[in-house]
């Protein structure tokens, strides 16, 4: 990597992984609340979807914005947006506080993703490796911030642990106002963006080879249509529903742990730890935490190894494949959890295919949109991701309050063929 990819890596690996480390504190923190409010898993879920939905649904008007005025201010201005956020859920009483203190965040996170994946797609030389980094610190995050916050539960109450969470995205966002780079070093003087174009879209870049500014509604429709070919619009709903399936998988996968975990252990892992068994904090220590956040952790090989993937074959071919894995898994948990060597072999393989695939999926999102409006591109599919794919918590919930273990794992299985049906589509349209 030269010197501006090593910088913009380097930047967007920081706002990537605190944008996840939020987002997988609150599965983490949902198990307290579920316990202290005396609500149910359908009502705390649509809660919960709140927040996440709008962390989608900003996207697509961030992705304007982002083509607009460029991702540093975007991404800056969304750090110190989330370390509010989290200063708020730690303020704001009942579960009213909680549902208007994650829509702050959802609004504030919304606008990384557009931002953060332009600023690479079109900066970054070596994109294929600048994606697998910037892949893996998500995964730090991922995995670091339920990590953490199940730590600091055993410390403290879950206010002041949401409050010391804020501390390190207002750091970052300090440091990303003195970061250097240039945002477009990656576009040919003609707005072409190396390979990843796509010969079904053309190319409107302005004769400077920045982006058309997309200033009435007249403009973003027309946008809009450019940008909506038969092959992106695939992706688009491909990825709706690979949203479905990972909100739906990991918002209440630290309950279902829980669930798994309870009948396996023989020893209560608290009770043979003589000195702290009889504390406060081990009313607070929970297995099914710290599994979670080790699935997590996995997924850092995943990521790594889809975004070399993508410099090595053509990106749906891989999409399909980890897409046909997490189908498995979901099919596979239930009968997985009756013994604990299965559990944690299940879970493994569920958070190295659930982010080996995103990557991938980020390549074949560049790969179907012009570079000139890749900031849009990318707001509409997160608005997908993210947006859309918010109901799964929804979904989950109901799901459990009204059905069994085994429903929600189906139910998951089935967003993830359609996802694969769809990968499959597009490898045939490009052979």
């Amino acid at each position: 990597m030269n010197a501006n990819d090593r910088a913009i890596t380097g930047f967007t690996m920081a706002g990537h992984a605190m944008v996840h480390t939020y987002e997988l504190a609150v599965p983490i923190l949902l198990t307290v609340w579920l316990v202290e409010f005396s609500v149910t898993s359908a009502t705390l879920g649509s809660v919960v979807a709140v927040g996440y939905g709008l962390f989608g649904v900003g996207a697509l008007p961030g992705g304007l914005l982002v083509d607009r005025f460029g991702s540093r201010r975007l991404i800056v201005a969304c750090l110190f947006g989330m370390g509010s956020a989290f200063v708020l859920l730690g303020l704001l009483p009942g579960v009213a506080g909680i549902a208007v203190a994650l829509a702050v965040w959802g609004l504030a996170a919304s606008v990384y993703h557009p931002a953060g994946l332009t600023l690479i797609s079109k900066g970054a030389d070596q994109r294929g490796a600048a994606f697998a980094y910037h892949g893996m610190a998500a995964n730090v995050g991922i995995a670091g911030g339920p990590f953490l916050t199940a730590l600091l539960l055993v410390a403290v109450e879950w206010r002041t642990a949401v409050i010391a969470l804020a501390v390190p995205a207002f750091v970052a966002g300090l440091a990303g106002l003195t970061v250097e780079f240039d945002e477009t070093a990656a576009v040919d003087a003609d707005g072409a963006a190396g390979d990843d174009a796509s010969d079904d879209n053309a190319d409107t870049t302005d004769d400077d080879g920045t982006s058309p500014d997309v200033d009435s509604p007249a403009e973003f429709v027309a946008a809009s249509r450019g940008l909506f070919t038969a092959g992106f619009l695939t992706v688009f709903v491909l990825v709706l529903f690979n949203g479905l399936y990972y909100r739906g998988m990991l918002t209440f996968l630290p309950r279902l742990l829980s669930d798994f975990l309870d009948p396996l252990l023989a020893v209560d892992p608290v009770a043979a730890i003589e000195p702290i068994a009889d504390t406060p904090a081990a009313s607070e220590f929970d297995l099914s935490r710290y599994l979670f956040a080790g699935l997590l952790a996995v997924g850092v090989a995943g990521q790594y190894v889809g975004g070399r993937l993508t410099d090595a074959i053509e990106p749906e071919r891989g999409l399909a494949g980890m897409l046909v894995v997490l189908v498995a898994v979901a099919l596979l948990f239930v009968p997985a959890s009756g013994s604990l060597p299965t559990l944690l072999a299940v879970s493994a393989v569920l958070g190295f295919a659930l982010f080996g695939l995103q990557p991938l999926s980020q390549a074949t999102i560049a790969k179907y949109s012009p570079p000139d409006y890749r900031g849009l591109s990318f707001g509409y599919t997160y608005l997908a991701i993210f947006g859309i794919g918010a109901l799964g918590a929804s979904l989950a919930g109901a799901a459990l309050t009204y059905g069994t273990q085994t429903t929600v794992f189906l139910m998951l299985a089935a967003f993830e063929a359609i996802a694969l049906t769809l990968a499959v589509w597009l490898i045939v349209r490009a052979d």
